[in-house]
């Protein structure tokens, strides 16, 4: 073996420590280091792609850090665009309730747009309307999931040389509700500041619409334009006399709407500022750019447009067409109800265990059927009341008549259970329920040598149909009760019997999975090699792609 073979194949090792899986692949070299672990290049020897691994350490040192990979791996689970980072495997841990790293597989990107903008300073209007029209295409996917980024910024947009563009870095996402239009959420960070919307700063509780997401593509927009931050503020004081120094001062009513009483009062204090026509600021912008942008970082979110509505902007005629851009199905409260409660770090670790699970589908069906211990309730009983829930989220409100899912027994089926004792039941129900049931003739019991009393015990036989089925945790046919009260009288009537289960009575438990992303999903992707606009097929615009190398060599990138 060769010095550099043998160096490359100890780094491997070094790199993926007791991961076998980590055979798969072969490291290249480093392209990125933080706070979270380490990401490197590496050769799929199985797909023969190139993919960037993410290694993040030490997860579940606290549970917050857990928490937000939970809702990243999540997410990029379930919001499937071809402008959004794709995650194409997770590696599995050695040991489910003792790994305390995790090995992330994303497609490849060469730069982030914080990188292009650096080293490009002859970007063209092609190049910024393309940018633009990206970013608001998976900005409309994620606001159609009921998800807001809350984080956008240059260095959470990947970048090819063929200019294309791809959200990432869900860490700080959330998912607002159906019932809960207006979302609120306790947090102590949200966005980079200077691309903060103004309704946020310096506000620890706030309320959040969709908005807030599209001022921050506003100001990379007006990045791109530029070169340079548009709002650059060194704290919150300074933050709010930059934006109004370009958009003027608020009207007084919309500063009553700032929920932020430091801010408000400072807004209300300040002198009268005049806003600045976006051409001076913007001399030798696309007029129709400078339209969307003055709409997109207007002061009071409800003036803001939605995604959607910025794509049907005059700006993009001839390359987006709003009905094929594709929208997704919201996010359904069970994937997200960990948020809702005070969790350990027992049950984040499980639930990461759960995702890293979604890319392994046989370890998956058997997880799902029982076959290794598992620390959730029977999956059969928990799927189905997730099916249940999510039938009545869906039809809730909508003045439906169909009847939901009919609730399946997940452990014993009650129509085959019979009482030996005196009881007094209903004669007519006892009848129906010995009709459900087979009744067959076996040998007489062993009599009690001491007592002269016959034994009434009642051997359980498995159907025909359940012969070879059983599995630990299962339960394959019925459960017969008694007592020793009138033990005589109880033998008398049943000793010379054997229950046999109804075969009528369904035997399989419901098939489980959580949400999974359509199929469908796939066949909605827009073509990514080129734009279909009203004169036919427009080529994507090129970038020169040394400067795009250039790009690479930047520090402190936390791209994929």
């Amino acid at each position: 073996m060769q010095p550099d073979q043998r160096k490359k194949s100890s780094a491997d090792v070094d790199f993926f420590t007791e991961y076998g899986e980590g055979s798969r692949y072969k490291i290249e070299e480093v392209i990125g280091k933080g706070s979270y672990g380490v990401v490197c290049s590496a050769y799929d020897t199985r797909t023969g792609e190139k993919v960037a691994i993410k290694k993040i350490n030490d997860i579940f040192e606290h549970v917050s850090d857990a928490t937000r990979i939970l809702r990243e791996i999540k997410l990029l689970r379930l919001l499937r665009h071809p402008d959004i980072v794709e995650i194409k495997h997770i590696l599995l841990p050695p040991s489910r309730r003792e790994f305390k790293d995790i090995y992330v597989v994303f497609e490849l990107m060469e730069s982030d747009l914080h990188q292009v903008i650096k080293a490009n300073d002859d970007l063209t209007p092609e190049h910024y309307q393309f940018f633009l029209y990206q970013l608001l295409r998976g900005l409309k996917y994620i606001h159609t999931a009921n998800v807001f980024h809350r984080d956008l910024k240059p260095k959470n947009i990947l970048a090819n040389a063929d200019c294309k563009l791809k959200i990432c870095d869900f860490g700080l996402a959330r998912v607002a509700f159906n019932d809960t239009p207006t979302a609120i959420f306790w947090t102590d960070y949200v966005a980079t500041r200077w691309y903060r919307a103004p309704e946020l700063c310096g506000s620890f509780f706030s309320k959040y619409t969709p908005a807030i997401d599209i001022w921050s593509i506003g100001c990379i927009f007006a990045e791109l334009l530029t070169g340079k931050p548009l709002f650059p503020g060194k704290n919150v004081v300074h933050q709010l006399d930059i934006m109004t120094d370009l958009l003027g001062t608020p009207s007084p009513e919309a500063i009553a709407r700032v929920r932020n009483e430091k801010a408000r009062r400072y807004l209300s204090s300040m002198r009268k500022k005049k806003p600045i026509p976006f051409s001076q600021k913007f001399p030798n912008a696309n007029p129709l750019a400078l339209r969307l942008l003055e709409r997109m970082l207007a002061f009071e979110p409800k003036d803001r447009p939605t995604a959607e509505e910025a794509l049907a902007d005059p700006y993009f005629k001839g390359l987006a067409k709003v009905e094929r851009e594709p929208s997704a199905q919201p996010v359904t409260k069970m994937e997200f109800e960990f948020e809702r409660r005070r969790i350990t770090k027992e049950d984040v670790r499980e639930l990461i265990y759960r995702e890293i699970l979604e890319y392994h589908p046989q370890m998956l069906k058997e997880f799902l059927e029982g076959s290794e211990p598992t620390g959730f309730m029977y999956p059969s009983a928990v799927d189905h009341f997730k099916k249940q829930f999510a039938y009545l989220e869906e039809h809730y409100g909508k003045g439906t008549t169909v009847a939901p899912p009919e609730r399946q027994h997940a452990s014993l089926p009650r129509p085959c259970v019979l009482y030996s004792d005196k009881t007094v039941q209903n004669s007519a129900a006892v009848t129906d329920d010995l009709s459900k049931c087979s009744i067959k003739e076996v040998e007489k019991p062993p009599m009690d040598r001491t007592s002269g009393i016959p034994m009434a015990r009642l051997p359980i036989q498995v159907p025909q149909g359940m012969q070879g089925a059983a599995r630990p945790g299962k339960v394959v046919s019925s459960v017969l009760r008694y007592n020793n009260c009138g033990a005589a009288a109880a033998a008398e009537a049943l000793d010379q019997r054997r229950v046999v289960r109804n075969p009528a009575v369904s035997t399989q438990y419901a098939a489980s999975s959580y949400p999974r992303r359509s199929s469908a999903c796939k066949n909605e992707r827009v073509n990514d090699e080129s734009v279909e606009g009203s004169n036919g097929l427009q080529p994507k615009p090129q970038y020169i792609a040394r400067k795009v190398a250039a790009a690479q060599g930047g520090s402190g990138s936390n791209w994929y």
